[in-house]
């Protein structure tokens, strides 16, 4: 069965009489029957929509320091206005007819529209510059997260590999040839629809190996396959089936265990007499997947871990070739929920890199959640704040500092707008501002900011 939707296991998993199915896990090619022991409610699917929906409860709204301030700024411009307008006239003698002037002149400067602009045309800026290169934000709220992110967690399949099963090496015996070995396992695998099956069929094509389809194939459930190729009937199978038929020695098993140490799931295949060889197979590493974490490190992530439900032994191997700081295997969904907990409080910030439907709970309890795009879930890329849509895990770099920027164009702006506002509020106050000149002074604020946000575009 293929379980991977639930514990992100690279390959199918064989299940016998009284073993515990999940629901949401995927048929093999063979009969199942299934007695359900627990309520709808109750089901590991069910269960993951629950942590979601409670996980995105207990993020905090995000607000808007903007709004905020106009809330407070706006009324507080007014009374003053006002006062400029009243006080000198009713207490000081002034005249009417100036400090009307003086109050429109601080009506005028103090409209908060260059302000009010100054985020909202720097996140769309930054929205549409993500969008170009392939990152889907869903929202302003989650353009300037990443650049506070101090730790990130990735799923191990589909994320740090690319999902998929290949062919790793291929091990000839007994006299035969590698280019034999799968030629062999390709003739009686291509009647075949399992994974594993394509894979070893895709390799053997890709290396232009020559073979013909065995005749009189006979799928053992749960067991290989045995199939007739030139008047010899050979099999294709696991360790198990090779025991079975007591072909498995002990130097078969060493070879085994060694190839098997290495993170992958090992096909055996042989005829009556001996066992022709071996092929490994594993669940590939994204290519640049080293160079795209240092560069994480480089923009001040300071810890990356690896998140997957796969079995330690392959989570270390993949683990160690990608880089990462943390390796944590054999994981459900609930303990990635409590790994990410852990990260967020120990480090605040903390993104959740996943594919899955396993992956949906902890992506909705991070600081902010990342979908792989193209190969992700429904229920992924639904939980998501941000989708990967080329499963480019190389921008992640990218948006980070492509946050960071848009968290400075968004500073500038409000900088440069309050500061005009100050100026000519002071300048209204000795009584040297103008009417026109608050007017040119506010367009001009305005335009300017503006003009500034649309940078991200070019820089994006």
């Amino acid at each position: 069965m293929n379980q991977a939707p639930i514990t992100g296991e690279s390959a199918p998993v064989l299940k016998s009489v009284g073993a515990q199915v999940f629901a949401g896990t995927v048929n093999g090619d063979g009969a199942l029957e299934i007695e359900s022991t627990r309520p709808a409610a109750d089901t590991v699917v069910a269960r993951i929509v629950r942590m979601v929906e409670e996980a995105g409860a207990r993020r905090a709204p995000s607000e808007v320091w903007v709004d905020r301030f106009a809330r407070v700024y706006t009324p507080a411009v007014m009374i003053l206005a006002a006062s400029v307008l009243l006080v000198p006239p009713l207490l000081f003698g002034g005249l009417w007819q100036e400090w009307l002037y003086r109050a429109l002149v601080l009506l005028v400067i103090g409209c908060p529209c260059a302000l009010v602009i100054s985020t909202p045309v720097s996140i769309v800026s930054a929205l549409a510059a993500a969008s170009r290169h392939g990152v889907l934000v869903k929202g302003g709220a989650f353009i300037e997260a990443p650049a506070h992110l101090r730790a990130i967690a990735l799923d191990k399949t589909g994320t740090l590999t690319t999902g998929v099963p290949g062919v790793a090496t291929v091990v000839s015996m007994n006299g035969h040839t590698e280019a034999e070995v799968l030629a062999l396992a390709a003739a009686i695998e291509s009647r075949s629809e399992h994974p594993l099956a394509a894979a070893i069929v895709g390799y053997a094509r890709e290396r232009g190996g020559e073979f013909a389809p065995a005749q009189d194939v006979t799928v053992l459930r749960g067991k290989g396959a045995t199939g007739v190729i030139d008047g010899t009937r050979y099999w294709v199978g696991s360790h198990r089936y090779a025991d079975e038929r007591g072909q498995g020695n002990h130097g078969l098993c060493e070879r085994m265990d060694a190839m098997a140490a290495a993170g992958g799931t090992i096909v055996v295949i042989g005829n009556d007499d001996h066992v022709c060889g071996l092929i490994g197979l594993r669940d590939a590493v994204r290519p640049g997947i080293r160079a795209v974490l240092d560069d994480l490190r480089e923009v001040g992530v300071r810890k990356i871990v690896m998140l997957t439900g796969d079995n330690q032994a392959t989570a270390s191997v993949v683990g160690a070739e990608t880089g990462v700081d943390e390796v944590r295997a054999e994981l459900l969904p609930e303990d990635k929920v409590a790994a990410v907990e852990s990260l967020v409080a120990e480090f605040g910030a903390v993104a959740m890199v996943g594919d899955g439907v396993n992956d949906a709970p902890a992506m909705a309890r991070a600081t902010l959640g990342i979908a792989m795009g193209a190969v992700g879930s429904d229920a992924a890329i639904e939980t998501a704040d941000i989708a990967l849509m080329a499963d480019d895990l190389a921008k992640l770099p990218w948006l980070i500092r492509h946050s960071r920027r848009t968290l400075v164009i968004i500073r500038q702006n409000i900088g440069f707008s309050l500061a005009i506002k100050g100026l000519f509020t002071v300048l209204t106050f000795v009584g040297v501002a103008s009417l026109w000149g608050a007017i040119a002074a506010d367009m001009g604020a305005s335009l300017l900011v503006v003009m500034n946000g649309l940078r991200l575009l070019r820089e994006g």
